[in-house]
């Protein structure tokens, strides 16, 4: 019969070739988090493994309520499980401004791979130039910007060209559709930049500047050109009647329009 220290030396040795059985696939690789447009989308590299099958991978998360109050539990990301890829988009699962730890590990057959852990808060995430839309109407300029989440706020700049040291600056929430700026100077120009802040005090550059003309107050922006476009094609009109009229003159219909004056007595005898 072995001895105790032979039996445990045979339990430690089966311990570890279950252990290597186990965790002998690598784990996942360059785990980094990419977020552009406010879209957040983990992504990781391809571990280099033999496998007879195809790697899969699952990512679960972490936020401070599972940290403090449900004793360090973790989630699974619900469309993240087992998948052949290795990108995972999060944007609706961090959905909070609170610290966050995401994981994922590799899984070939029976073999799993050790988890790879990433840091993640969404407010250390510098936001994009936003995309702005500036029209007018009358005397009033309308800006539009692209959505962004509750917690984004546009900073939106307006001056008078050549009078940025002037420029008018209002805040706009993401729940806003449209920044309404009425009463402008008839036949001014203007010009528009804006900026997006989050409650992080992280924000984005500026737009380029957007300058557009200002109308006569009440004037539908369409009315100006429209009535150009007319004067030009009625005068044209005129022109072509004018010269047809002079080319195609018979001598007989255009006797009465052009006669020829009698000379007074007096110059008869001369």
């Amino acid at each position: 019969m072995p001895s105790r220290k032979t039996q445990e030396l045979l339990i430690m040795v089966i311990l570890l070739e279950f252990t290597k059985d186990i965790w002998m696939l690598p784990a996942p690789e360059t785990v980094f988090m990419d977020s552009a447009n406010m879209r957040h989308v983990l992504r990781w590299t391809h571990p280099e493994a033999s496998c007879n099958t195809t790697v899969v991978y699952s990512v679960q998360y972490q936020g401070e309520f599972e940290l403090v109050i449900k004793n360090g539990s973790w989630i699974n990301a619900p469309d993240c499980q087992k998948i052949p890829h290795t990108d995972c988009d999060l944007t609706f699962d961090l959905g909070s401004d609170s610290d966050y730890n995401v994981r994922v590990r590799a899984q070939c057959g029976s073999r799993l791979s050790a988890w790879t852990k990433f840091p993640f808060n969404r407010n250390n995430v510098t936001p994009p130039v936003p995309d702005i839309k500036v029209t007018t109407a009358g005397d009033a300029l309308l800006v539009s910007v692209r959505k962004f989440p509750l917690t984004a706020i546009t900073k939106v700049v307006v001056w008078k060209k050549d009078g940025e040291q002037q420029a008018s600056v209002s805040l706009m929430a993401a729940d806003q559709e449209v920044l309404h700026f009425a009463a402008l100077q008839e036949g001014a120009v203007y010009c528009v930049k804006a900026q997006v802040f989050l409650k992080s005090d992280m924000h984005s550059g500026y737009t380029d500047s957007y300058c557009v003309s200002i109308t006569a107050p009440g004037a539908p922006a369409w009315k100006e050109p429209t009535a150009v476009t007319v004067t030009v094609v009625i005068m044209l009109g005129l022109l072509i009647g004018f010269f047809w009229s002079i080319v195609h003159c018979y001598p007989d219909s255009c006797q009465k329009y052009f006669q020829k004056a009698t000379l007074p007595h007096f110059l008869v005898s001369i």
